[in-house]
């Protein structure tokens, strides 16, 4: 699903693995190379390899640090470790001027664009969470979050529905969107053409 949105991959470390399992020669291999299996090296060309061996940031962050690229598609890094989901959804705040949507085994995660707007089909789950302090206009959802004031220890706002097309304007780049991975085309192409923050 994610090489049929964005077809020129970038491995995260150990990532080169799955990757080149589904058919992927990665253009960049970029983290600490920690996790890489060594008979996955030489099938891969070494100026392919970049070694980032500081510790202060994960490898996830390391690749948004070194892509230049319209949008980014990421797989691998929702589910099956938790503090490694948590230090993602970080950083996809933190690097909230990349525009990342995030594909999971049952849903995808990206943070709100300033303006966003998608077709969603009625009664699709919509779930936001604020990683921050954050306020969010909204239309096509069957709870307005007009006027409330999110935070991570406040008010969230899991398992909202739509009841048509939605628009999305929150204050500031704190917001995740998560909704089911079924609809990952439709969001990434919704991505695509909003705004950056």
């Amino acid at each position: 699903m994610a090489l049929n949105l964005a077809p020129v991959s970038v491995a995260a470390d150990g990532g080169a693995g799955p990757l080149l399992a589904h058919g992927s020669n990665p253009i960049a291999v970029i983290g600490d190379m920690d996790s890489i299996p060594k008979d996955l090296v030489g099938r891969i060309a070494k100026e392919r390899f970049h070694a980032v061996v500081e510790q202060d940031s994960t490898d996830f962050e390391k690749c948004l640090q070194r892509i230049s690229a319209p949008m980014v598609v990421g797989v691998g890094f929702l589910g099956a470790r938790l503090d490694h989901q948590m230090a993602t959804q970080t950083s996809l705040v933190y690097y909230s001027h990349i525009k990342c949507l995030l594909l999971g085994e049952f849903e995808l995660v990206f943070v709100v664009p300033p303006d966003f707007s998608i077709n969603l089909p009625i009664n699709t789950r919509v779930s936001l969470f604020p990683m921050g302090e954050v306020m969010m206009q909204s239309r096509g959802l069957k709870w307005s979050t007009d006027g409330l004031k999110f935070a991570p220890d406040a008010q969230i706002g899991t398992s909202n529905l739509s009841t048509g097309p939605v628009f999305l304007k929150p204050s500031k780049p704190k917001m995740l969107a998560i909704l089911p991975v079924t609809l990952a085309k439709l969001v990434f192409t919704s991505l695509k053409y909003a705004k950056r923050w």
